[in-house]
């Protein structure tokens, strides 16, 4: 079975392996626009919808940073492996059930194009499967995905993927939480904007990544802004006096607070380890 009719047209955008996002979408590229930086952070997506991208990871800074060259983005279309008159990429599942699952010869096929020139061993380039079953995507991963050179990531989609090919390429599965989507895609895009920010040069200032929310284990404390008084609502007195040690105290509190009420499982974790420490 396949979810591509039998009289659909060739993708001829996709013919010639895989696509380097900018290079193929935008015309400033093609009329000699900033080549990567030497030693780009790189992210390879392997998917059955390589139009899906890069979606909203061309906006805003994240896209800037991609014209920009200070990382890299390239996806490798599953369907291109497909086998037979139709590139079936599934078949039905052994021992019977619902739905298809994605054969591992087609997605072994597709890795391996993905994978070319990059490091074997999993320390050194991570290859990650998206799936609702995997470890659960937080910000100390994004920090270390952010600190090494690039990420291969397969989109799942139907029922899953041959669980002989996930052993073979020695793949760790990453959930984006604890719901089912329909495909990768989307969860694909969220953790490497997570990630993406966090490359040196992409956001303006870099304090703002180290009092967000989880980048200390706390959630991040209130923000206020101009006006100072809104439908009878006051800043916090605190927050315009010009004292700044008072001003971080406030803070911390508050973080605390936040933490402790809305994620008590980051609390408990955030006492293990000041009592380690102690």
């Amino acid at each position: 079975m396949s979810d591509l009719p039998a009289d659909a047209p060739p993708r001829p955008s996709r013919s010639h392996g895989r696509v380097s996002i900018r290079a193929s979408l935008q015309p400033r590229d093609l009329m000699g626009g900033p080549p990567p930086v030497r030693g780009a952070w790189e992210a390879r997506v392997v998917t059955l919808f390589p139009e899906a991208f890069p979606g909203t990871l061309g906006q805003s800074l994240t896209g800037k940073a991609l014209d920009t060259g200070l990382w890299r983005l390239e996806t490798t279309d599953l369907r291109r492996f497909g086998l037979g008159r139709h590139r079936n990429v599934d078949d039905t599942p052994a021992g019977g059930g619902a739905g298809m699952v994605l054969r591992a010869d087609v997605v072994d096929a597709a890795l391996t194009e993905a994978m070319t020139g990059l490091p074997a061993a999993r320390a050194a380039w991570p290859v990650v499967y998206l799936s609702p079953r995997g470890r659960r995507f937080d910000q100390s991963m994004a920090r270390a995905w952010a600190a090494g050179p690039g990420v291969t990531l397969l989109c799942g989609r139907f029922e899953g993927v041959d669980q002989r090919v996930l052993d073979h390429w020695q793949m760790e599965e990453v959930s984006l939480g604890d719901f089912v989507l329909t495909g990768g895609e989307i969860a694909a895009q969220a953790m490497l904007d997570a990630t993406v920010r966090l490359l040196p040069g992409v956001l303006g200032n870099a304090e703002s990544i180290a009092e967000e929310s989880h980048s200390s284990g706390l959630l991040e404390h209130p923000q206020y802004t101009r006006p100072p008084v809104w439908q009878g609502r006051e800043i916090p007195p605190v927050l315009l006096s010009g004292n700044h040690a008072e001003i971080a105290k406030w803070r911390r509190a508050q973080a605390e607070q936040l933490t402790q009420a809305r994620r008590p499982d980051l609390w408990a974790a955030h006492l293990a380890r000041i009592k380690a420490k102690t």
